[in-house]
């Protein structure tokens, strides 16, 4: 398998992942072989499948499944090969049901799947230079009909504006209610969707007009970092390596990918953007950004964004955070938070 490169863990600073290890069994009468298991996989390996009967019990079938997914039955003590060509990175849940003298017993073992793809280091070129409120800590940036939305954090300083990105000016703004710390933002159907950070609440606003039609509150114990949308499904982060997808109608959860560069999960992922079928994330507190595979959670891409600081009046402090595509120009922008500039960047190889 493929080792995380050099380059991801200076510009992610990558805190390698435990081994996956192997998870005991819930009885000891039956438990996977798992002598011969690797740490982690990757998704051209297999997995054998296998129990061990030490207690020489008369074995009529074994049921077994992966993360919940039944994916073989056997007659006997049979051994099963799994490949994990098709699945999301992370943890792999084994269970394995085993019937023997009209009884049943269970084992469960885990393994780590990791991404075997090393990540590209990619370019970008700044092709234009915008102003930038040094007020705003930026959560989450969006075009919608070719106008810029925003959205910042901070008790008491929170809000939600639109406004216009080549000179600055303020067409509407909402300010939230002082004890919200806002988050990221996504436009979708008409509609603008705004996290906060760990009030577990989130607005959504009719974007014709930018006023409140809903509040809601999350489904999941999470916080609310960064959120983008595909056209159909919502993501967000919430500070681990995940990105959550929601259904836009109930607001419900409905799956999540573990962000992966090379073996190692890259955590605090935070500002999110769909460009092209990818996913870019910021990295918290890092001046990079991230090109992710949706499906399976893999890094692909790298953006080295460090040599913006020197275009910069900020501090340390004043992280990279903030990517915004504008389908009409095809160009992506970025900015971070308190930023005296807003950039606007091509990407290539």
């Amino acid at each position: 398998m493929k080792k995380h490169n050099s380059l991801s863990i200076i510009l992610l600073g990558i805190a390698i992942s435990s081994c996956g290890g192997k998870k005991k069994g819930e009885n000891s009468i039956f438990t996977f072989d798992s002598s011969q298991y690797s740490a982690q996989y990757t998704p051209q390996d297999k997995v054998d499948l296998a129990i061990l009967n030490s207690t020489a019990k008369e074995i009529d079938s074994i049921v077994y499944f992966v993360n919940d997914k039944k994916v073989e039955t056997t007659k006997g003590n049979k051994k099963v090969f799994f490949g994990f060509k098709d699945q999301k990175l992370g943890y792999q849940n084994l269970k394995a049901i085993v019937y023997f003298e009209d009884e049943n017993s269970i084992a469960t073992a885990r393994v780590e799947l990791v991404s075997n793809i090393t990540p590209k280091l990619l370019k970008y070129k700044v092709i234009n230079t915008y102003p930038h409120d040094t007020n705003s800590f930026t959560e989450g940036l969006e075009f919608y009909k070719d106008t810029l939305y925003e959205s910042t954090g901070l008790e008491g300083k929170s809000y939600l504006r639109k406004y216009d990105y080549k000179t600055g000016k303020v067409f509407k703004q909402i300010d939230l209610d002082p004890k919200y710390f806002g988050e990221g933002i996504t436009i979708l159907n008409d509609k603008i969707y705004q996290l906060t950070w760990q009030n577990k609440t989130g607005f959504i606003y009719n974007a014709k007009n930018m006023k409140l039609e809903k509040t809601f509150t999350y489904e999941k114990d999470i916080e609310g970092w960064g959120l983008t949308n595909d056209g159909t499904y919502l993501y967000q982060t919430d500070k681990t390596e995940k990105i959550w997808k929601m259904d836009p109608a109930t607001q419900k959860m409905i799956g999540y990918v573990n962000v992966y560069a090379g073996n190692a999960k890259i955590k605090a992922i935070n500002e999110l953007e769909w460009i092209n079928g990818k996913i870019y994330t910021n990295v918290w507190m890092k001046d990079a950004i991230a090109v992710v595979d949706p499906t399976n959670g893999a890094v692909e891409g790298i953006l080295d964004m460090s040599g913006l600081r020197k275009l910069l009046k900020v501090t340390a402090d004043d992280v990279l955070n903030g990517i915004a595509y504008n389908p009409k120009t095809k160009t992506i922008f970025v900015t971070g938070k308190n930023w005296d500039k807003l950039f606007e960047i091509t990407v290539s190889e």
